[in-house]
């Protein structure tokens, strides 16, 4: 080592110390591939988070990698998968899907989030995902796995196969709603949450600020509350006593798509506590984030010669 790199290097220490202390934030954790360091983000103090900026890669993961409940946030594999082997086009609205008796009579549970169906309605496919992804209905989740695969159990099955391809090795899912025992990490989700925001009519059913059950005049919202705040444009919520509150988000800004997954708030409380908890830890790093991309010119697309920067991704 030079004589002049041993005198830059404790410089260079103290500069990023500084900096990670600013507003009462921490440089981004130490993650192995990460693609930038050094970035100010109120990480959660409990669970486990992970963010990424397309483009120019993960900005970090907190917490302990180990499988915990995600609750609702199941539903974006359901969805997931549902889109994998129904595709549609933007614009259309696919097939249309009988609401059975299970569906109907689990409208009116009042120990989960569901939607008012009535049996025979036939609604088309594109409804049906916004009225599982939207207010979160668990009995839409559970009507679109047996439709797709006669029953639960084996869209699970197709649900685990597709984790397995997606290389999300923490994970396992045992339903298609959001099941106790359905477990993942912040880091499996942020690779889901990339291969689902690819999908055009994914993106535009989670930027929906509210939906209906067709025939029904009550106007039904979304509960990722944090929409069009900070660039956010989706994903979507879970919460429940043992998961405690989760969130999947992401957010455009500058052009760049900042993709963030946010598990384990408040774990042991009410899940309206839990996802109360969710929401306010996604709103401080998603705020964070869109700070630092508007602050820092070196994460701009336009940015000059030299800059840690990539092109903007396409689409």
């Amino acid at each position: 080592m030079s004589r002049s790199s041993r005198f830059l290097l404790p410089v260079l220490t103290v500069v990023l110390l500084a900096v990670s202390g600013l507003s009462g934030c921490a440089a981004a954790p130490s993650v192995a591939g990460a693609a930038v360091t050094g970035v100010p983000l109120p990480w959660p103090g409990e669970g486990q988070a992970a963010v990424e900026v397309e483009g120019l890669g993960s900005l970090g993961v907190s917490g302990e990698a180990e499988p915990v409940p995600i609750a609702s946030v199941t539903k974006v594999m359901t969805a997931y998968v549902i889109l994998r082997r129904h595709p549609l086009r933007p614009g259309e609205d696919g097939p249309l899907i009988e609401v059975d008796r299970t569906a109907a009579d689990e409208s009116y549970s009042g120990l989960e989030s569901t939607v008012p169906l009535l049996e025979g309605r036939r609604i088309r496919l594109r409804r049906l995902l916004e009225l599982m992804l939207v207010p979160s209905g668990n009995n839409v989740a559970r009507l679109l796995a047996r439709w797709d695969a006669g029953s639960e159990e084996r869209f699970a099955t197709r649900m685990n196969a597709a984790a397995r391809r997606l290389g999300m090795g923490a994970t396992t899912y045992t339903g298609a709603s959001g099941n106790e025992d359905t477990v993942s990490t912040a880091a499996d989700q942020l690779v889901l949450a990339k291969a689902a925001m690819r999908d055009p009519v994914f993106r535009a059913v989670v930027a929906r600020g509210d939906t209906a059950v067709p025939g029904d005049v009550r106007r039904l919202s979304n509960t990722n509350t944090l929409l069009n705040r900070h660039g956010v444009v989706g994903i979507k919520t879970g919460s429940g006593t043992a998961a405690g509150g989760n969130l999947m988000w992401a957010s455009r800004v500058r052009g760049r798509l900042v993709l963030g997954v946010i598990l384990g708030q408040a774990a042991g409380s009410d899940p309206v506590t839990g996802k109360a908890a969710a929401l306010e830890a996604g709103a401080r790093m998603s705020a964070a984030v869109e700070h630092w991309l508007l602050s820092t010119t070196a994460t701009r697309p336009d940015a000059g010669a030299g800059a840690a920067t990539a092109h903007p991704p396409r689409g």
